[in-house]
């Protein structure tokens, strides 16, 4: 039975790579360490892991690049981003990929520390599903939430991504209502905080793009409050 969590690092610094490994293992994690960004991911498909951490600035491969990957096989992995530099851009990219935290080196350990114990000692995620309805109609789409396809009706079909799926599930149960935003962070993300809602924010546009096939559905945005699927 596993009783440690497993992290998967991707650092190619060779000598703080293997200092970050031996304390994260001295503190109870499994540590698998990769020096670049292709070794990262073929690491990441051989073995399951419960976090990330990612270094963005390395050869071969960046770790937003490996991010992406991540991302299209596992859609709810924790994500940690490490760089040397403090760039707006690198933080701004890092938030619309799905990070879940962003730190600058140099940094003190035992913040990381503090920062793997808060995200993966998150509450369970809330099964949005627990009830029997799974299928919708509404505007000129069709959604199948147990089967994640959203299709419109002319057709056309959208696999969605889990978050995307809860997400979407939510909007339309709550049709021409408010969706809170810290409601929505709590259920899907397992945490309301600055980097769980700017991640939500980019899954909204997302919506907002399937559902512009039907001009007359809107996604609004209830300023401070949260969101509103509804019809013109």
């Amino acid at each position: 039975m596993k009783t440690k969590k497993s992290i998967l690092l991707v650092e190619d610094d060779p000598n703080f790579g293997r200092i970050l490994k031996d304390y994260l293992t001295i503190n109870n994690y499994e540590v698998t360490l990769a020096v670049n960004g292709i070794e990262g991911f073929e690491k990441f498909n051989k073995s399951e892991f419960d976090l990330c951490i990612l270094d963005i600035m390395m050869p071969f491969k960046d770790g937003l690049t490996l991010a992406r990957e991540i991302r299209e096989i596992n859609d709810i992995i924790p994500l940690i981003f490490l760089t040397a530099k403090n760039l707006k851009d690198d933080v701004l990219k890092g938030y619309k990929i799905g990070a879940d935290d962003y730190l600058t080196k140099p940094f003190d350990s035992e913040i990381l520390l503090a920062k793997i114990k808060s995200i993966l000692n998150r509450k369970p995620n809330v099964n949005i599903d627990e009830n029997d309805v799974f299928e919708f109609d509404f505007g000129d789409f069709s959604f199948n939430s147990k089967l994640r396809i959203l299709t419109h009706k002319l057709g056309e079909t959208y696999k969605l991504s889990p978050k995307e799926n809860q997400l979407l599930k939510m909007l339309v149960l709550n049709f021409d209502d408010l969706l809170p935003r810290d409601i929505a962070l709590n259920k899907i993300w397992r945490d309301a905080n600055y980097f769980t809602s700017r991640s939500m924010d980019v899954y909204i546009a997302k919506l907002r793009k399937y559902l512009e096939k039907d001009f007359t559905l809107k996604i609004i945005n209830v300023h401070g409050e949260g969101f509103r699927l509804m019809k013109e």
